[in-house]
């Protein structure tokens, strides 16, 4: 639409006002309404869509510019600007389909048009209710030829006035509700009487919130009574509406007030308090509260007289200000620590022995080094602070040794993992400048378990990580170093902190991730697997009563005998720890819960036929040792435990010379294997073999499982033995498992992790071993549960490993 259309319509719409429209008032009264002779017999049409148009209605409409464009032009050039709006609903406006749409709509006059932004603003005012007899266009713009139906009954019977009596008393209620309304009202009564029913209805529609479909219905009742009547209901809904929302307004109000009321009531009263001198402001209370707080502590001099110093700077800061937050923080966490603050220790060895016992079954030499801790302790009268690290695989007890020693000592016992920690602001502090900022993990121990001498677990040292924020393996230096933990320094506090009485229990699976600085603070305690009878007992004593406990399960109604407990150990769980086991046990007791809950008389005692039936077939079987020609069994040691190593060895042709390795061997294995290739090729004619095998041959060595990385460097015994039995064509003796590195000069090395594999051959049955000479004396001091049945031979050198087995 261009510019002179917009001056075509606003000028011809400024005349009609002028003129006052308020013309050709019969006796009866039309208003705004021109008389049907005037009205043309044809429409242009444009679409209403949210709600329809009344004929007593002037509002503003807007409509897409590019697609009504057209329409408005013709309308724009009509001598009277007449046209037709027709209700559409949720149609999309810019597609109308007549078959859609409703038959009776209302003719409006245009008075004002303005355009922007590719929208166009009309001002329209309702004049009178049209019927559609034919669509002339279905095709913007579209074009209709129609009637004017006239009111259907009297104006001036009883009854009308009657209704007409209840519309106004309903919208002056209205009003007293919501004064929106009222506006409305005036613009009405400025431009009609009040004594228009029909002008009045189509009014009173008009302001209520009506559904679209709810107002074409009154749109389309041309009868006069039938109207108002339903008029009538929509203003009663509206009222009560309105009514309901003022309730909740008033709701909401009391609400505001009460709270402000007691606001000021409240401040009210700190004045008057400050004013007689029973109360003090926030920060003289702040104040006495952290000097309370230090009542009773030994605070070093340097820290007394820092805290001193924030105190006064409290006192003078506006209590608003975001430094007084910050030192009210500081504040708060300085004076809460346990400064010079200690528990007794219990250095009753027999107690701690008893704790010791009630929480664990076997381990008796780590129980044994936590004995001996306590009894020097008992000699110097007090234990001094230490850093213990319990190494083994997971599932073997570490974590809840850490809390039976605290209870041995009746110490306040604090853990917090280190797995995955990268930030060593969580072990050092955040500096106070810092947003947020907050002490360390060991200052909020501290002030949690409020001694100074608490123990303090620090699980999985051994997966702490570094990255750019820092290296919390390197800021544990000073913690774990008897020699400067007696002035800790946490960044945020920036005071010196005793940690010297603090007993650290540290635990890992593994010695080779931890740096070497770090591990030389620590006392390492080794922690190897269980065997199978020590796991029957932690299942009968600690695991068994614990999950019945756990469900809520009677113990007379649900019990498991000793051979199903040991199938489940040799079938289900034979790993190092009883994590494992105790999640195959709670399998059972849930499977048994369902059948005591079928059956309340029912008890149920668990058998190995059960046990299978259950948890299905057991997912290990009874490993039997392969004899033959270059067949070996190695032992090997895992973080999970010991374990037994196949070693296979095979000549494949006689084509040309070579030697082959598989089974995923790292690099350690195999430097092992090319050593024991040559240790056992330069000296064939000394074993008793043909030089010349190894020269004519393509040998090929497996571990097998071929899936699982292997490495390590203590196979080479084992590795150099398989090829020998190649050689000489002869198998090695039966029922020998053995380990420990070679040289090539033969001789035979030391390797660590002997406890694990002695369980691993034990718990395979294996009773023959050959260990390294060198490491003989950590043999003689396993348990003697452990080295019972055992026949060990140790070699120095290989020579002595072929004289056993060949």
């Amino acid at each position: 639409m261009d510019e002179r259309l917009l001056m075509m319509i606003d000028d011809d719409a400024n005349d009609a006002v002028l003129d006052g429209e308020m013309l050709n008032s019969d006796e009866q009264g039309t208003g705004l309404v021109i008389p049907d002779a005037v009205l043309p017999s044809t429409l242009y049409l444009l679409p209403a869509p949210k709600r329809p148009f009344f004929p007593a209605q002037i509002q503003p409409i807007l409509l897409d510019m590019g697609v009504w464009e057209s329409t408005l032009q013709r309308v724009g050039n009509m001598q009277d600007k007449v046209m037709g709006l027709i209700y559409c609903g949720d149609s999309d406006p810019r597609e109308l389909n007549p078959a859609d749409l409703p038959l009776i709509g209302c003719a409006v006059r245009v008075h004002q048009a303005h355009q922007e932004d590719g929208k166009v603003q009309i001002l329209v005012q309702g004049l009178k209710r049209f019927r559609i007899r034919r669509w002339l266009s279905d095709k913007p713009p579209y074009m209709v030829e129609v009637d004017y139906p006239d009111n259907i009954g009297e104006r001036d019977t009883d009854e009308v006035k009657a209704y007409a009596l209840a519309v106004i008393k309903a919208i002056k209620e209205l009003l007293a509700i919501n004064p929106l309304y009222s506006e409305e009202l005036k613009q009405y009564l400025s431009r009609f009487s009040p004594n228009e029913p029909s002008l009045l209805s189509d009014f009173a529609a008009a302001i209520t919130t009506a559904k679209g479909d709810e107002l074409q219905d009154i749109l389309e009742t041309i009868p006069l009574l039938r109207r108002m009547e339903k008029v009538l209901q929509l203003l009663n809904r509206e009222r009560e509406v309105a009514e309901l929302q003022g309730r909740i307004s008033e709701q909401v109000n009391e609400k505001i007030s009460e709270s402000q009321r007691q606001f000021f009531l409240r401040e009210q009263l700190k004045v008057i308090q400050r004013e007689l001198g029973i109360s003090k402001d926030d920060r003289t209370a702040d104040a006495e509260e952290f000097l309370d707080n230090l009542k009773g502590k030994q605070l070093p001099e340097a820290a007394q007289r820092r805290i001193d110093d924030e105190i006064d700077k409290l006192e003078v800061l506006e209590s608003g200000s975001p430094e007084y937050a910050v030192t009210r923080n500081y504040l708060d966490w300085a004076t809460q620590l346990p400064w010079g603050v200690y528990s007794e220790d219990k250095l009753d060895l027999a107690h701690a022995r008893k704790v010791l016992e009630a929480h664990h079954s076997g381990l008796e030499d780590v129980k044994d080094r936590i004995l001996e801790f306590l009894a020097v302790g008992k000699f110097k009268g007090s234990v001094a602070g230490s850093i213990v690290l319990l190494v083994g695989p997971p599932g073997v007890g570490k974590t809840s040794i850490g809390r039976s020693i605290a209870d041995a000592l009746g110490r306040e016992f604090y853990r917090f993992s280190l797995g995955g920690m990268r930030d060593e602001a969580e072990i050092k502090g955040h500096r106070r400048t810092y947003i947020g900022a907050m002490p360390g993990k060991l200052i909020q121990a501290l002030k949690e378990v409020q001694t100074a001498n608490p123990v303090i677990m620090l699980d999985e040292i051994d997966k702490v990580g570094a990255s750019y924020q820092g290296d919390p393996a390197s800021a544990m230096l000073e913690v774990l170093d008897p020699e400067q933990n007696s002035e800790f320094l946490d960044h945020y506090l920036d005071l010196r902190f005793d940690l010297s009485k603090v007993l650290f229990v540290c635990t890992a699976n593994q010695l080779d991730s931890i740096p070497g600085p770090l591990l030389d603070r620590m006392e390492v305690i080794r922690l190897a697997g269980y065997l199978g009878e020590e796991k029957l007992a932690i299942a009968k004593k600690h695991l068994w009563p614990r999950l019945l406990k756990r469900n809520g399960i009677d113990r007379k109604r649900l019990a498991i005998n000793a051979a199903a407990l040991r199938h489940v150990i040799d079938g289900y769980a034979r790993e190092a720890g009883v994590r494992g086991l105790e999640k195959q046990l709670g399998r059972l007791v849930r499977k048994a819960a369902v059948r005591l809950l079928e059956d309340d008389s029912l008890s149920l005692k668990i058998t190995p036929e059960q046990v299978e039936a259950w948890l299905g077939r057991p997912i290990f079987k009874r490993e039997t040792p392969q004899r033959g020609v270059g067949i070996v069994t190695g032992l090997a040691w895992t973080a999970m435990g010991g374990a037994t190593l196949g070693v296979e060895c095979a000549r494949i042709h006689t084509l040309n010379r070579g030697f082959q390795l598989s089974g995923q061997l790292g690099d350690v294995m195999k430097e092992s294997a090319n050593i024991a290739y040559g240790y056992v090729m330069s000296n064939l004619e000394a074993f008793g073999a043909d030089e010349r095998f190894f020269n004519e041959s393509m040998v090929h060595l497996h571990v097998p499982e071929g899936a699982t990385p292997k490495d390590g460097p203590s196979a080479g015994v084992t590795m150099a033995t398989a090829l020998l039995s190649l050689a000489l064509n002869k198998a090695p003796k039966a029922g020998y498992a053995m380990t420990g590195e070679l040289t090539l000069t033969g001789q035979v090395l030391p390797v660590g992790g002997i406890r694990e594999k002695v369980i691993a051959a034990k718990r395979v049955g294996i009773k023959k071993l050959i260990l390294p000479e060198d490491n003989r004396r950590d043999y003689e001091e396993l348990p003697d549960y452990v080295r019972k049945g055992m026949t060990v031979n140790f070699a120095a050198h290989y020579d002595h490993v072929r004289a056993l087995l060949f």
